[in-house]
This record gives structure tokens, sequence and C-alpha cells, in this order.
């Protein structure tokens, strides 16, 4: 019986071939479970990609990530992944930078990737050079920090509202505030400070304060507002005389 997803390998010689193809420009390769990732030198970057798509025949752009490594020096690393449609196999490409450094873009090969760039600019602020419209994506305009950083707090820098008194939109400082709460139950691991039953026979009750007083029950139907007369009264109530109709009998 055969699996129902599509069945993933590597094509014989993939690595060697991308090996070759980029040469001194690799910083090293390998495949896990089935997936092999190129780490490249970032100035090589543009060199590289153009070699993966005319050698190695990997033609698309399918996605550009960031990921931060807040203990790394660089502490950014920017993720490109490749298809290829003739092969039916998929790559990652690696390089490593930091905020100081741009990144070569790839707009002039991949023209998607202007858009891709943007974002990984927008998360993490990651430049990149060659990109003729890198501004914010995801987030507004004036918008502080970039979210996708370890190191960014999850509150954010700012806020944004619309001040009713201004009649317009205004950034402020985050505040965080909390209503003041008290709870007037007991704590169970504090226990009650009354007998509770069955305490008197051990004599664990001894010294403490008399039990809460029994709470009002009723005991007669005539509390609740039942009883014959109330029944022979909605006895009358539901009685309705017949609705007179055309038809004769």
């Amino acid at each position: 019986m055969t699996h129902s997803a599509p069945l993933v390998t590597t094509p014989v010689g993939t690595i060697e071939a991308i090996s070759k193809a980029l040469g001194k420009h690799l910083v090293s390769i390998e495949e896990v479970n089935n997936e092999i990732a190129v780490h490249i030198h970032r100035d090589a970057l543009v060199e590289c990609m153009i070699k993966l798509r005319d050698e190695c025949a990997y033609q698309q752009l399918m996605e550009i990530a960031g990921v931060d490594w807040p203990d790394r020096d660089p502490r950014f690393e920017v993720v490109y992944c490749l298809l290829s449609l003739t092969k039916n196999h998929r790559i990652r490409v690696h390089l490593v930078t930091n905020e100081d450094h741009p990144v070569p873009s790839v707009t002039g090969i991949w023209p998607v990737a202007g858009w891709l760039e943007r974002e990984v600019f927008d998360m993490y602020g990651v430049l990149f050079s060659g990109n003729t419209d890198l501004r914010r994506i995801l987030t507004d305009y004036g918008f502080a920090g970039h979210p996708q950083r370890k190191d960014f707090p999850l509150s954010g820098y700012v806020e944004l509202r619309y001040s009713e008194e201004e009649k317009r939109v205004k950034y402020e400082p985050v505040q965080l505030a909390q209503d003041f709460r008290n709870f007037d139950f007991l704590s169970p691991w504090e226990g009650a400070d009354y007998i509770l039953p069955g305490d008197e026979k051990t004599g664990e009750g001894a010294g403490k304060a008399a039990p809460p007083p029994t709470p009002k029950t009723t005991d007669a139907a005539t509390q609740t507002g039942a009883g014959k007369a109330a029944n022979k009264e909605a006895v009358k109530r539901s009685v309705r005389k017949p609705t007179a109709t055309g038809d004769k009998a």
C-alpha cells in the first residue's frame, strides 16, 4: 500500500553539483532529514544565486526568512528557500549578518524578492542593499523596533489608540494597568475559621469559632406561593373560550 504523502528524496549527485558550482563561496553544506542546507558568504549571495538558478536548476525563490540568534555574532541569519521545478526538489540557502552590514538584494534575479526582503527588514531590521523600495510592510510607518527580534517586548514599546478628546489617532507609551482585586473567599490551604461537620467528634474543632448561621429555607408550600389556591387560580387563567369559526356542524 502506497503512502498518501508525496515521496521526498534528494536527487543523486545534488550535493556534489552544488559544491562544485559555488566553489570558494561555499561555507558548508549538509543534508538532514532529506533537506539540504547550503551556507554561503554574505557578499557572494547574488553570484551564488545565479549559479544555483542557471547551473543547478533551482529556478524559483519561494521564501526569504529571518532568524535571530541574540547570543551570536553576527546575530541574524537570512534563509532563502529555492525550488527546482525540473527536479521537484527544494534547498535552503543560509547566510549570516547583523544590522550594520546590508545583505545584497536578489531583486535583480527574482523581482518577488522585493516584498520578501521588506518583510525581513520590517520584522528583524536586516538591511538589503540594492532594494529600491525597502520600507516597512507589516507594521505602521511610525512603528518603533522590530517585532521578531528575541529582545522585543511582547507588549511593544508604544500603543496606538483613538483619542475622543483630540479626535485623532495617538501613539503613547505602553501602560499595563492592573486593577486591584480583593478576593474575600478563604484559601483552601489555610482552612476555614469555623468547625466543619465531623470535627466535633475528634476534638479538632475545640477553641474555634461557632459555625455560620443556618441558611434560610422554605419549609411550607405557602412560603413559595404554591398550594391549592394558587393551582386553582392557574386553572382558571388557562381556560379559554373556543374561538368562533364560520363552519357549522
